[in-house]
């Protein structure tokens, strides 16, 4: 008997995480009745653009109101199971759970790291309530093993993100090239959030040190901190790189922009999966990512991308070795195409992760 299946994300934003969410909601709704829940007003719910989705303003510290409301629309909707991805929306669904008719199971995806122990009473009751939690990567599933304790642990599975095979519109990415007055230039790509912690002012810092080739950044990504992107934009200036530098907004031709790089960097700290990455390597395009998190999971160092440690004078280095190695460039380029056809497509792992509710 197939089961009804609840996506929710209460989160304001738009990032990898919440555009995971619509990839398993429009995945699973091709396999049995599958509903959306988002918060009004959200990044997602404008980027979502259907009638079909439940709207649930979240509260943070009067949680029982909007758990009440969500019990309600499980009681209708006969849901079975309730997967939620942003942990803050952990105690309204576990309180929507309590309050329901129907008892639906709980699966939580773990997009984040986890780096303290869970032993208190309150994490140890919400984790009681839970029935699977999905790890993005075996270092989240070792972390979740560590710290939550044995006896409240629920059952973990590991289950890549995947992506899909790109497609590419020739047309619009010739219009793109002339939008950004892109020629011949050697293109640098950075795609996430407009936020200190994506690490952009590190690219411009290459770049800077780059000013004797024929390199251009492009900076692609809605911005979460404006004060951040202004003092980007401030350092373009001061550093004489206004013809250098494009900072495109936000886009949903992710594809389109990486066809237009000859590498791409990821900058974060930490990245708990890097789903940019996956994209990139789907597009051909070799990556430079921090030697830390998901990309260690993900990159061959040499042979299918490289790292760096997040200093700019090592992303200089790396940038330069693609630069003038037009061999490498290519090899890296094949060879991460290869894997993420073998590890990382999207319909393998979505069907892995519909046989976990399946079978739970």
């Amino acid at each position: 008997m197939k089961k009804n299946i609840l996506e929710i994300c209460l989160s304001p934003d738009l990032g990898g995480l919440e555009l995971c969410v619509l990839d398993y909601y429009n995945y699973f709704k091709t396999k049995t009745d599958t509903f959306l829940v988002v918060s009004p007003e959200s990044k997602l719910d404008a980027f979502v653009k259907t009638d079909s989705r439940f709207l649930l303003k979240g509260n943070k510290l009067f949680p029982l109101f909007p758990a009440l409301k969500l019990a309600k629309f499980i009681d209708e909707n006969m849901i079975d199971v309730i997967h939620f991805h942003w942990t803050r929306d952990i105690t309204t669904v576990v309180l929507a759970k309590i309050f329901s008719r129907r008892k639906p199971q709980v699966l939580q995806s773990r997009h984040m790291t986890m780096t303290r122990f869970k032993d208190d009473f309150y994490h140890k009751w919400l984790y009681k309530k839970i029935d699977i939690i999905h790890a993005v990567t075996n270092q989240v599933k070792e972390q979740l093993e560590q710290f939550i304790p044995q006896n409240v642990r629920p059952q973990i599975e590991m289950v890549y993100l995947g992506v899909d095979e790109p497609k590419i519109d020739a047309e619009k990415i010739k219009k793109l090239r002339k939008e950004y007055g892109l020629e011949d230039e050697f293109v640098v790509g950075i795609v996430g959030r407009i936020e200190e912690g994506k690490g952009q002012y590190l690219v411009i810092e290459a770049l800077e040190e780059l000013k004797n080739f024929n390199i251009k950044a492009l900076i692609v990504g809605h911005t979460m901190d404006e004060k951040y992107l202004q003092d980007l934009k401030s350092n373009v200036i001061l550093l004489g790189l206004q013809e250098r530098v494009v900072f495109s907004g936000f886009t949903k031709d992710i594809n389109e922009h990486m066809q237009l790089c000859d590498v791409t960097v990821l900058a974060t700290p930490k990245e708990t999966f890097g789903l940019v990455v996956i994209e990139s390597m789907a597009n051909r395009v070799p990556v430079i990512a921090t030697n830390s998190g998901g990309p260690l999971e993900i990159i061959e160092e040499g042979v299918d991308g490289l790292f760096f440690d997040r200093s700019s004078e090592d992303l200089v280095k790396k940038i330069k070795m693609i630069y003038k190695n037009e061999l490498l460039k290519n090899e890296l380029a094949q060879n991460a195409y290869k894997k993420v056809k073998s590890m990382f497509d999207k319909e393998t792992q979505m069907s892995k992760m519909y046989e976990v509710i399946d079978a739970s």
